[in-house]
């Protein structure tokens, strides 16, 4: 396999002791190894688009942007005896791109080095910008949570929503966690209708599904929802403040996605406590002009 032969690795306790790390105007740590394909410029324009105050709860990470992560099964992947064996406990980070190392790479992975929370990146994995700045905002949306948790005002208004049975969710894991807590399945989000009633803290910006009095709430799930909908709101919310999109580009086959007046909801409240960086502008357009 002589092309992966041509391909340095390195451990990746190797390369957060020998790539620099640079510090942005937000105070987010994160280098770059190898042929990211990636402009200096586009990375610290991404990375600066976390606003202040996100920022300020992941001062203890460091992101690193690489080309492939390999994860722990690269070393019996290879069939080649005469191929150098990799140590499978160790990460190894791949410095260029090839189809055989991809195969065997994954989009990110956290690991402890000297004591520092790093997690590396795999940029050539990426299709394009709004891929890899949304696997960013996705880690960067959990890590938030991790660190400070979800703020009362917006758990009130997305449990106001599941309350009163909107349509879709913003992930896999909102979608299953929201259909555990209200005792349905994740095939049909609302339980056998009982009593309906009207929502109390429907704010009336989109017209929300039929009410439906739910079976006790499993409040485990419950809070699992409420995190996971808050990083992906997260997540959206930074992922527009770096590029445009349409909001059917995170559409996804396993659930139905959240219906858009919804998600404007939660996103508006995310801008509201988080306001964009500087030189960077949030807005929802309901329809582009041709």
């Amino acid at each position: 396999m002589p092309e992966i032969a041509q391909i340095e690795l390195k451990a990746a306790a190797e390369v957060v002791r020998t790539v620099p790390v640079q510090q942005a105007a937000n105070g987010i740590h994160y280098g770059s190894f190898g042929d990211t394909q990636l402009a200096a410029a586009d990375l610290q324009r991404m990375v600066e688009a976390v606003p202040s105050a996100i920022a300020a709860a992941l001062h203890h990470k460091r992101y690193y942007f690489v080309p492939l992560t390999l994860g722990e099964s690269f070393a019996t992947g290879i069939d080649d005896p005469a191929f150098f064996k990799i140590d499978s406990s160790k990460l190894m980070i791949a410095a260029d791109f090839s189809t055989e190392l991809s195969d065997a790479a994954i989009c990110h992975r956290n690991a402890t080095v000297d004591g520092a929370d790093c997690i590396f990146i795999s940029t050539r994995l990426m299709q394009d910008r709004f891929a890899l700045s949304f696997e960013f905002y996705i880690n960067a949306g959990h890590h938030f949570v991790d660190a400070v948790g979800v703020p009362e005002s917006f758990m009130q208004l997305v449990w106001s929503q599941a309350e009163v049975n909107v349509r879709g969710e913003t992930s896999q894991d909102a979608w299953e966690h929201r259909a555990q807590a209200l005792g349905s399945s994740a095939a049909h989000i609302a339980v056998p209708q009982t009593k309906r009633r009207r929502p109390k803290f429907w704010t009336g910006k989109s017209t929300p599904e039929l009410a439906i009095e739910h079976r006790a709430v499993d409040e485990k799930a419950r809070m699992a929802y409420l995190e996971a909908a808050f990083s992906d709101a997260v997540a959206i919310y930074l992922l527009s403040l770096t590029v445009d999109f349409d909001y059917s580009e995170l559409r996804e086959r396993e659930y139905p996605l959240l219906a858009a007046p919804a998600l404007a909801e939660r996103l508006r409240h995310v801008a509201k406590l988080f306001p964009p960086s500087a030189g960077h502008q949030f807005s929802i357009l309901y329809r582009r002009n041709r």
